[in-house]
């Protein structure tokens, strides 16, 4: 996919993104603390069943399951060396889950680490990005980002492999601070002015948190604004499993707000499943 056809596929906003991906694994059986990559790799009809539905669902854009398929994320699991081999097969449990109908966008997240310097950050984003548009990813998605620095690296690193359009989307708090110091209202327009194709939020809040914030960034940016947040504030029950109790419907009728205050590109993150995006894609469509 091209930048233009990019933004040719916007002008027909707003298109639907997936649900969670990491919450439904571990409802699927997926224990704490494994190599997220690594284990669907090992149970891929997990991951082509949640996908397929999320297409019938609606969804426009899946996000493959690359999250942290980077070298120094891969190096915490002594994966470091299957950097290709991982975004390539992970790619394409998607592309089959997608059966031709929805696109793929290679999935790029935060690496945690605060004493990478950024030439470090920028090799192994460049690497994974490149092994992603070599097994036909059609845009990317640098999502969960929780400061300026890394995200400024992912971009760099696209822009220096290869041209596919490149969505950022940061998580924050409910200020709109963000983790590694700043605030999305200052980071949004210098992620514009790198290149970005489209800038927003993923995780953080519930939907109903964020008008605001979606309202400002809309009225600061020229690029579609992106948001795809949780299904509300979760609580810890007493397996320490995060319990969402927002319910499709409601996610949906909060989610019809931002996209009427300019939200362009509107999905689910943690709490959500494929309910979700139907209720989503059905207030929308109506």
């Amino acid at each position: 996919m091209t930048k233009q056809e990019f933004k040719k596929l916007l002008e027909q906003a707003p298109v639907i993104l997936d649900g969670a991906t990491g919450s439904n694994l571990m409802k699927a059986g997926m224990p704490k603390g494994v190599c997220t990559e690594k284990w669907v790799l090992e149970h891929p009809q997990v991951l082509i069943d949640l996908q397929k539905a999320y297409v019938e669902a609606g969804s426009q854009i899946l996000y493959a399951p690359t999250f942290a398929a980077n070298r120094i994320s891969l190096a915490g699991h002594g994966l470091e060396e299957q950097v290709q081999d991982y975004n390539h097969r992970l790619l394409a449990l998607s592309k089959e889950a997608s059966g031709g109908k929805a696109l793929i966008a290679g999935d790029i997240t935060t690496t945690g680490k605060t004493e990478i310097d950024y030439g470090e950050l920028l090799d192994a984003y460049e690497e994974q990005i490149a092994a992603l548009a070599d097994a036909g990813a059609d845009l990317l998605v640098a999502e969960t980002m929780i400061g300026a620095d890394e995200t400024m690296a992912v971009i760099d690193a696209a822009h220096s492999v290869c041209d596919l359009p490149i969505m950022c989307s940061l998580t924050m708090q409910a200020d709109g601070s963000l983790f590694f110091g700043g605030n999305i209202f200052e980071t949004a327009p210098m992620l514009e002015e790198m290149g970005a194709d489209a800038i927003g939020i993923n995780c953080s809040t519930g939907p109903d948190q964020l008008e605001n914030i979606i309202q400002n960034l809309k009225s600061s940016l020229s690029v579609p604004v992106l948001a795809k947040p949780n299904a509300g504030m979760p609580v810890i029950n007493d397996k320490g499993i995060a319990v969402y109790d927002m319910t499709p419907e409601y996610f949906a009728k909060s989610m019809k707000r931002l996209a009427d205050l300019g939200a362009s590109l509107v999905g689910g993150c943690c709490g959500t499943d494929p309910e979700f995006i139907r209720q989503l894609t059905r207030i929308l469509k109506a």
